[in-house]
Parts: C-alpha cells; sequence; structure tokens
C-alpha cells in the first residue's frame, strides 16, 4: 500500500503541480481546501504518511490545525509550505513539532525529501507506539497484587522487603516476582526497570 500525502491548501494551481509531482514519485495523494474538511473527513491515522499543509488557510489556520492533531494524539507528521517566510511562524511551528516549513516556490527535489524524511519518522514513531501499546498490554494482564509486586521490584526492593512491605511470606513474593517476569516477557530486572522507564511508571 503506498504512503499517502495529505494536502491542506487553498491554492488550486499549487494542489494541481503537487498531486502530479507525488502521484509520479508513487505517492497516494489526498487534498483539502481547508482544515476542517481535513478534519472532518478524519484520514486514517495508521497509514504510513504525511500532512503537508499551508499556514494561512480559510478558517482554522495551519498552526491551530496543528495545535489540533497533536491534543488529539495525532502521530502525522507535518512539512508547512508556505508562500509567507515569516519567522515566528516557522519558529512555533517547528517547536511545536513540524518536521519542516518549505518556503514556495518550492523545487520537487526539496518538497519530495522533505516528505521522505517525514513518512521515515512516521514509520518510526509508528513502531516506537506499536512497541509501547504491546508493553502496556503486558501490564495491564498482571493482577492487582502483581502489579503491587511491580512496582517494588523497579524501586529495587528484593524478595524479603517486598514480603516486609505487603505482608505475604517471602516464598510467596517469590512466586509473584516470577508471574511479573514471565508475563511482562524479561529475563531481567533491568529490562523491567527499562520498560518502566518507558511507559513513564515512576521508580521512586
Amino acid at each position: 500500500m503506498p504512503s499517502v500525502v495529505y494536502i491542506v491548501d487553498d491554492d488550486v494551481s499549487f494542489q494541481t503541480a503537487i498531486r502530479r509531482r507525488l502521484q509520479l514519485a508513487g505517492y497516494e495523494v489526498r487534498i483539502y481546501s481547508s482544515a476542517e474538511q481535513f478534519m472532518d473527513q478524519q484520514p486514517d491515522d495508521s497509514r504510513l504518511g504525511c500532512l503537508l499543509l499551508d499556514v494561512r488557510i480559510p478558517g482554522l489556520s495551519g498552526p491551530e490545525l496543528q495545535a489540533c492533531l497533536h491534543e488529539a494524539g495525532s502521530t502525522l507528521p507535518i512539512v508547512f509550505v508556505s508562500a509567507y517566510d515569516d519567522i515566528n511562524t516557522v519558529v512555533q511551528t517547528v517547536k511545536a513539532g513540524a518536521e519542516d516549513f518549505l518556503i514556495k516556490p518550492v523545487t520537487s527535489d526539496v518538497l519530495l525529501a522533505a516528505i521522505e524524511r517525514a513518512i521515515a519518522r512516521h514509520d518510526v514513531s509508528r513502531k516506537l507506539q506499536s512497541e509501547l501499546n504491546l508493553l502496556r498490554a503486558h501490564v495491564a494482564t498482571l493482577t492487582p497484587r502483581e502489579r503491587q509486586v511491580f512496582d517494588l521490584m523497579i524501586r529495587g526492593k528484593i524478595n524479603k522487603q517486598i514480603a516486609f512491605e505487603l505482608g505475604p511470606t517471602e516464598r510467596t513474593i517469590k512466586a509473584h516476582r516470577h508471574m511479573v517476569m514471565e508475563k511482562m516477557d524479561v529475563r531481567s530486572l533491568a529490562e523491567l526497570v527499562l520498560i518502566a522507564e518507558r511507559l513513564g511508571l515512576s521508580a521512586v
């Protein structure tokens, strides 16, 4: 399935020229004349792709759409394309996570290179998100008691300390600890601590 490039720009001549360039390069192209139209049609965030976004469009502006997508948790990378070289807007959008900011007229080579970078980044971020979802699913399989043991393990507590804190015998804690390692699919405490860090679970 080809990667998809979403274009939000009300300049019809730009839409036509860009569509042709991108289709020749093997991309699927979807065009929207406003941010509202793009939001209404809710592009499939599971598809690999990127968003080519103008800054000044009728209704919701490019940076405002960027903020909406960020708030919605979208991983779709954004390449801004604008006829206006406004340094404040460039800084604002890039700080907010834009992949690139290109000034019209833009050459095919520059545009395609920016799109390739953006899609490569989308691929990486989707794989990372998929890994995190899998790790969260592993944590969700822990029983309430196993989760308590997990939390104390990542704080560096040994079986005797965990038993003292939670009440059961040391042998019971050892069994819980074994189940935690098995369910989390790890072979060492170091792996477990790294997973906890990736998921933002407190180890203090």
